[in-house]
């Protein structure tokens, strides 16, 4: 697909963009419990105004956009009076959560290797609630991550448990203030007292709660510490583009003081072009997202926020009270934000998901995790507060109306065939059948997910996330159609090295996998096969 040669009208451009939404879930409705954050029509065009004003600013260079400068110190300020910081607090405006949890993550290597150049694998150590920047983050910047279970009733992790984990190499504990998958809020002050303890820096994961959790404390709820006033706290994350309903790409990370936010920032003057000198992973940084967060901050207020906080929290207290009325079902923890995790020990909750889907509702699907359940999870916004009743009514109809129960026979077979399989002894042709098999083929989401999910929360971890990888890589692909590009002249087959072996004596032939592993892999595929005709389910595909 080749750039036109010749232009469109401006009418036949943004026809065509509203075509490419046809299939997009119309989350205006407010019948959708994930993804997305709405303030209200008014906050949003201000935040979209505001945005455009700035779009073609950069951040790149604060000697030459001066106003990009005074709009990022000034949001960061009014960040660290709301998270208990002082007039030492220093921050940086991000483009989300992941990029905040990166810097937080170099932020502590760097630091470690300036104090402890002794520590040669740096570890930290995370609640397995904890968001998986995290392990984005770990893997990045080559640290190891050490995963501390959480209490399987209060999903909060515990000081103990994570002091049994320290060790000489460890760096950074991490707490969630609260967690995604379950709204709660982990026991900062003890955390913070390890931290103290043992000379380690402490990052408070604030990215969905930092923002809200301060207004539900002043409004009575009971809160725990967490922010930057609690001792051993050295830095926190929160996102703007959550619930301060600024425009998507809008977060920031708060560190103690300036000397430590110094090791967060990346300098390069070993090249022939102009000193390079970044606060964050960026170099070029739009400032839109940026003047549209000082924009809603300032549009919406404390007033404002305050009267969000407490419409969510009663209709947060609301749908737990009628989840508690569902016999079927069962809530998770006890979650500190507007954000509800629920399960069913004897109906199959992917099931669930797919009836209410059908019924015009989105609520998300969280699988399985060691000896945690798979899940339904909420996150609960403005525009779903008035649909409350009317969502609870269909859940309640639809458990009624459900009659698969936990794990499907697919399921079990695909985890009886495949789950012993090390995915780095697999090769592409494999996956491939794999895809097929789990239903993942082809471009786009079907509309029914349970037998996906089924699959996906049997397999062990590293087997799904390495499925995912493959199908994600087939799913961002030309175009079809795209039929005006050369074809490859032949296979490329990717370098392997200066000196590496190249020839069949390190076990492989080419790109093809051991031969025992693929004629294994096919083999328990035709077993599979014939088990689900045994079973007297439809082949796949």
């Amino acid at each position: 697909m080749k750039i036109p040669q010749q232009g469109s009208t401006r009418d036949e451009v943004f026809d065509q963009l509203e075509k490419f939404t046809g299939h997009d879930y119309d989350w205006r409705t407010g019948k959708c419990y994930a993804y997305t954050f709405d303030a209200g029509d008014e906050a949003e065009k201000v935040a979209k105004d505001a945005f455009m004003r700035f779009m073609s600013k950069n951040a790149l260079d604060p000697t030459f956009f001066p106003s990009v400068l005074e709009l990022e110190n000034r949001v960061v300020a009014m960040c660290a009076a709301h998270l208990g910081g002082d007039a030492g607090t220093a921050g940086t405006f991000t483009s989300g959560g992941t990029e905040s949890i990166i810097l937080a993550v170099k932020t502590a290597r760097d630091y470690f290797r300036a104090k402890r150049p002794d520590i040669t694998t740096p570890e930290m150590i995370l609640p397995v609630t904890a968001h998986a920047a995290f392990h984005k983050a770990a893997h990045y910047l080559d640290v190891k991550v050490v995963l501390a279970d959480v209490n399987p009733d209060t999903f909060r992790v515990e000081a103990e448990t994570v002091r049994r984990l320290i060790t000489p190499s460890t760096i950074l504990l991490v707490g969630s203030a609260s967690c995604y998958a379950y709204g709660t809020v982990d026991p900062i002050p003890d955390l913070g007292r390890l931290a103290l303890d043992h000379g380690l820096l402490l990052h408070v994961d604030g990215c969905i709660g930092g923002f809200l959790l301060p207004f539900f404390k002043e409004a009575g709820a009971d809160i725990p510490d967490f922010d930057l006033s609690v001792p051993g706290v050295t830095s926190i994350s929160m996102d703007l583009h959550k619930y301060a309903y600024a425009p998507k790409g809008s977060s920031v990370v708060l560190h103690k003081n300036a000397d430590l936010r110094r090791h967060q920032i990346f300098a390069c003057a070993t090249w022939t072009g102009y000193t390079i000198v970044n606060t964050s992973v960026q170099s070029t940084k739009g400032a839109g997202p940026m003047a549209g967060s000082w924009a809603v901050l300032n549009f919406i207020g404390r007033d404002g926020y305050e009267e969000i906080a407490r419409n969510l929290w009663d209709a947060t207290a609301r749908i737990k009270e009628g989840l508690e009325a569902i016999p079927q079902l069962r809530l998770l923890g006890d979650s500190d934000m507007p954000l509800i995790a629920f399960t069913s020990d004897t109906l199959n909750v992917f099931h669930i998901i797919d009836a209410m889907n059908a019924k015009g509702w989105h609520i998300q699907a969280q699988l399985k995790y060691e000896r945690h359940s798979e899940c339904i999870h909420l996150s609960v916004n403005p525009s779903n507060v008035e649909h409350t009743d009317a969502m609870l009514r269909d859940l309640r109809a639809v458990c009624d109306q459900v009659t698969a129960k936990r794990g499907s026979n697919l399921a079990k077979a695909v985890s009886t065939m495949f789950g012993g399989l090390n995915p780095d002894r697999l090769n592409d042709t494999i996956f491939k059948k794999m895809i097929g098999m789990a239903g993942m083929e082809g471009v786009g989401v079907p509309e029914k997910m349970a037998d996906i999910n089924d699959i996906m929360n049997v397999l062990p971890p590293n087997l799904s996330e390495r499925l995912l990888v493959e199908f994600i890589n087939r799913l961002f692909d030309q175009p079809k159609g795209a039929d005006d590009l050369p074809a490859p002249a032949r296979a490329y087959r990717p370098p392997r090295g200066p000196g590496a072996d190249v020839g069949s004596g390190n076990g492989h032939a080419r790109d093809q996998a051991p031969a025992g592993v693929a004629g294994a892999a096919m083999a328990f595929a035709r077993n599979l096969r014939d088990r689900l005709v045994d079973l007297g389910l439809p082949l796949p595909r």
